[in-house]
């Protein structure tokens, strides 16, 4: 189930969530858009999807998005024409799916800016799929 913003079912009884949509309000706020821009897949894995302003030099007729999911944490993608999955062109990878905001704000420019100096082409597998309780202890971390 995909929402664009929290709702009560993002409250107490699901921590991890509450969680991610502050987690993703901080990225927001640092990418310079707003929390409009996302939508949260409460499946699993939970993931989201971060809606960014502009084109990529490189695919300058495609929309470019931020992708984040709680194995592989963030990654630069890019739609494609035909409605099918996006096409990820770049992750961030790191310690944590979670880092701070403005590492990923800098990934973001980094990626607009074609500097391959930040992220990777590879899939990280920065943690393996565990329970919500295993994500919100996770996200409290970044809090």
């Amino acid at each position: 189930m995909s929402l664009p913003l929290p709702t009560a079912q993002t409250g107490p009884s699901r921590p991890a969530l509450t969680r991610l949509w502050s987690y993703l309000a901080d990225v927001t706020r640092a990418l310079g858009i707003g929390l409009e821009s996302c939508t949260v897949d409460h499946d699993t894995p939970v993931s989201a999807y971060v809606a960014l302003d502009g084109h990529l030099p490189a695919y300058p007729d495609r929309d470019v998005a931020l992708l984040w999911d709680e194995i592989h944490g963030w990654a630069a993608a890019i739609e494609t024409h035909s409605g099918e999955d996006l096409i990820v062109i770049r992750y961030l990878g790191g310690p944590s799916v979670a880092p701070p905001a403005p590492r990923v704000a800098e990934f973001a420019a980094a990626v607009r800016d074609d500097d391959h100096r930040i992220g990777c082409l590879a899939p990280p597998e920065i943690r393996t799929l565990g329970t919500r309780a295993d994500l919100d202890a996770v996200l409290r971390d970044y809090a």
